[in-house]
């Protein structure tokens, strides 16, 4: 039960993220670096779903909100 509620959580917030790249672009070199790291966390958190590794794919997908919020929030990230 506890393992449906996690991978549902994951392809949730996986289409939510996928939705969301595209619509975000880097304002700085360091903006342009976030969203290279951003799309390996979320290259890598499919990984590990497909492997069965559901922890490490939802800690990927952490990061890489983490990396997406906090760099809107220093002006690095833009969506637009």
């Amino acid at each position: 039960m506890l393992e449906e509620e996690l991978r549902q959580e994951i392809e949730k917030w996986t289409e939510r993220l996928r939705k969301e790249i595209p619509r975000t672009s880097g304002e700085s070199e360091k903006g342009k670096e976030l969203m290279e790291n951003i799309r390996a966390y979320e290259k890598d958190s499919s990984h590990f779903l497909e492997h069965g590794d559901l922890i490490k794919s939802f800690e990927c997908l952490i990061w890489a909100w983490a990396l997406l919020e906090t760099g809107r929030g220093l002006g690095h990230l833009r969506r637009s």
